[in-house]
C-alpha cells in the first residue's frame, strides 16, 4: 500500500472537515421568525458529524494518529462518552 505523504494528507483532512461544516451548517432550519429549530434527526446527524470531525482533529492534527495504541483506543472511548452524554441531554432536556 502506497503511503500518502504528510503534507497531501493533512491538506485532505481540512478539506474533508470544510465540507462537514458546510454539510452541518446546512442542516439547521430556517423558519419564518429566523429562529433555529432543532430537531432530534437532525439534531443526531449534527452530533455524527461532529462525531467524525472531532476524531479527525484528534488523530491528524494531534498527532495520535501515530501514538501507541492504548490512546488512540482511550481518545477514541473519551469521543464515544462525550457525544452519548451530549446526546442523552439533549433527548431528556
Amino acid at each position: 500500500m502506497r503511503r500518502i505523504p504528510a503534507e497531501a494528507r493533512i491538506d485532505c483532512v481540512w478539506i474533508l472537515l470544510s465540507g462537514l461544516t458546510v454539510v452541518a451548517w446546512g442542516l439547521a432550519k430556517v423558519h419564518g421568525e429566523h429562529r433555529l429549530t432543532p430537531s432530534g434527526p437532525e439534531t443526531v446527524a449534527v452530533l455524527a458529524i461532529a462525531s467524525v470531525k472531532s476524531r479527525l482533529i484528534i488523530r491528524q492534527y494531534m498527532e495520535v494518529r501515530t501514538a501507541p495504541t492504548c490512546l488512540r483506543r482511550a481518545t477514541d472511548a473519551w469521543l464515544v462518552v462525550v457525544m452519548v452524554t451530549i446526546a442523552v441531554m439533549y433527548a431528556y432536556a
